[in-house]
This record gives C-alpha cells, sequence and structure tokens, in this order.
C-alpha cells in the first residue's frame, strides 16, 4: 500500500491588486508590503516543518510567498506553471464591478460558476480544475509518505478544496481562504481528503501590525 502525501496548500500574500479587488490571473503581480510580511510569518509558522519539497506556481506572487520558508527550511522551491492561477484573458486587471457594467451576460455565467464558461482569451472552469488537481496528484505521488508545500493562488486552491471536499464545481463557495493561510490535504491512492482549512493564526500579528 502506498503511503499518504500531506498537501500544506498555501495561497500567496496580498498584491496590491488583491487589495483593489482587481482579477490577476496570469498577470505577473508582485506581493505589496504587506504580503511581504505574510510571507515572513509563514516562514515562522512552518520554521519547525519537516518538508520533503515546496513547490509553487511560477508567477511571481507565488515564488516571493515561497522564498521566506525556502530560505528557512534549506529548500530550493520548485517551480511549475501547472499551479497558476485560473487565466482570464481580457478581463485581467479589471474589477468585478468594472465587468459587471460591460460584460453583464459573461459575469452572471461567472459568477454562476458555469464549468464550461472562459473569459474572453482566458480559461474554462472545468480545464482549470482539470489542471490543477491534475498538478497536485502528480506532486504527491512523487512524494508518498511525505510532506509537501504547495504554493498557488486562490482559485487554484478553491480547486482542490472542492476536489477534497466533494463539492461540485458549480456549488458557490462557503469557505474562506486567506492570503498566506495554510491548508491541509492529505493524498492517499490518487484520492484527496480533507485534514484542515485556512489556518491563519499566523498572520493576526501581520494583521495587527498593518492597520495599527
Amino acid at each position: 500500500m502506498i503511503e499518504p502525501t500531506l498537501l500544506l496548500l498555501i495561497r500567496h500574500g496580498e498584491t496590491a491588486w488583491n487589495a483593489d479587488a482587481r482579477i490577476q490571473g496570469h498577470t505577473d503581480i508582485a506581493l505589496n508590503a504587506r504580503g511581504l510580511a505574510q510571507a515572513q510569518a509563514l516562514a515562522g509558522a512552518l520554521a519547525d516543518a519537516e518538508l520533503n519539497a515546496i513547490y509553487c506556481s511560477d508567477l511571481t506572487r507565488a515564488r516571493q510567498t515561497a522564498a521566506p520558508l525556502a530560505r528557512t527550511l534549506g529548500l530550493e522551491p520548485r517551480l511549475d506553471a501547472a499551479l497558476r492561477e485560473r487565466a482570464f484573458g481580457a478581463f485581467e486587471g479589471s474589477s468585478f464591478a468594472e465587468l459587471e457594467l460591460l460584460h453583464p451576460q459573461a459575469c452572471a455565467r461567472w459568477r454562476a460558476r458555469d464549468p464550461a464558461f472562459a473569459a474572453p482569451g482566458g480559461e474554462r472552469l472545468d480545464a482549470f480544475y482539470t489542471r490543477v488537481t491534475s498538478a497536485a496528484l502528480r506532486i504527491a505521488a512523487e512524494h508518498p509518505g511525505g510532506s509537501v508545500a504547495l504554493v498557488s493562488h486562490g482559485g487554484a486552491l478553491d480547486c482542490l478544496y472542492r476536489c477534497a471536499s466533494g463539492q461540485s464545481l458549480d456549488a458557490p463557495r462557503s469557505w474562506e481562504l486567506r492570503n498566506a493561510a495554510i491548508n491541509r490535504v492529505l493524498v492517499a491512492e490518487g484520492r484527496m481528503t480533507l485534514v484542515g482549512w485556512n489556518d491563519a493564526a499566523h498572520l493576526d500579528s501581520v494583521l495587527d501590525e498593518n492597520t495599527a
């Protein structure tokens, strides 16, 4: 029997576009000051973790989030483009409120989580789900019995939550997913099981410092 693998799923730290509620997708945005502080807090929270590897999206915001943790644990992040956020094509850089005025029908399909919906030049939700879940299962299979961190994006981790909890793609999201929070799933025999979600105690000091 193959030993299960523990995946620590981490959303990147905050960016200026997160703060402004702008759609990022594949647009390569760096962390803002708060996001950098969140990345440091994450590294402190996992300083004693026995990780076999750290994988991250190749986008800057994910790499910057993974870097302090990698230095703390003496690991080299492994970049994987399959862990990128969903591509939103022409919608990237705009807020949802702006898009609702210009593309109300498209936004209605997006809000309804239509699996076949893709923004102009973007990625279908069902294709995105397949990309991300396949990547996570592939990585887990490479580290049987180990513990691995995956630093990715909000939409990607939403897909992995649904895979691990049995939620359908079109079910409304009822779970929180903070920047730089720690989420845990167990992978055994090609199946994910939810262990813990949105562990964000390490971020309280960052919130206090940035709102004081």
